[in-house]
């Protein structure tokens, strides 16, 4: 694959709000990419930072956010090829009268191991979902995501666009 870096690592900060309690909500990210000269940015991390959900007595709570390379119509599982980072809180109180057990999810900043990179994004747009589940009030949560602009060779371009396109 024939990538030439074009700038320094940038950083790319984004918040989102549930539009209603427990109303699965998307915004989109324009990256201001030049397709004409087949630009691509090059994703190095990602940190996503969820609120987390409503402390109900006996109820399951939960807050869920994701960054992906496509528009979703929910917060996507780890399965989905489009996901480039998903951040989860719950509180597992079903069977509690008072009180309940908090658990974390969170993919890593960058993957273990010796990656160069976690995503290549050659489309304009990023898309952040923020979701909750038995919540008294909207969610909110923040991210930032690092990476680079990279120029494209032809046939890489064209091969990055369909993969993200027809994948969605």
């Amino acid at each position: 694959m024939a990538l030439k870096k074009t700038s320094d690592t940038v950083a790319i900060s984004f918040g989102i709000t549930e539009s209603a309690a427990n109303t699965f909500t998307q915004q989109q990210i324009n990256l201001t990419l030049d397709p004409l000269n087949n630009e691509v940015f090059v994703v190095l991390a990602i940190d996503l930072d969820v609120a987390p959900p409503s402390g109900v007595p006996g109820t399951t709570t939960q807050s869920t956010m994701s960054l992906t390379t496509t528009s979703k119509t929910g917060v996507p599982n780890l399965s989905d090829s489009q996901l480039l980072a998903r951040a989860q809180r719950q509180i597992i109180a079903a069977g509690f009268a008072d009180y309940g057990a908090p658990f974390s999810h969170t993919s890593p900043e960058t993957p273990v191991g010796e990656l160069e990179y976690i995503g290549i994004i050659a489309t304009n747009n990023v898309f952040v979902q923020i979701g909750g589940v038995a919540n008294t009030g909207p969610l909110s949560g923040n991210g930032r995501m690092w990476g680079y602009r990279a120029r494209a060779d032809a046939s890489t371009y064209g091969a990055l666009v369909q993969s993200e396109v027809l994948s969605a």
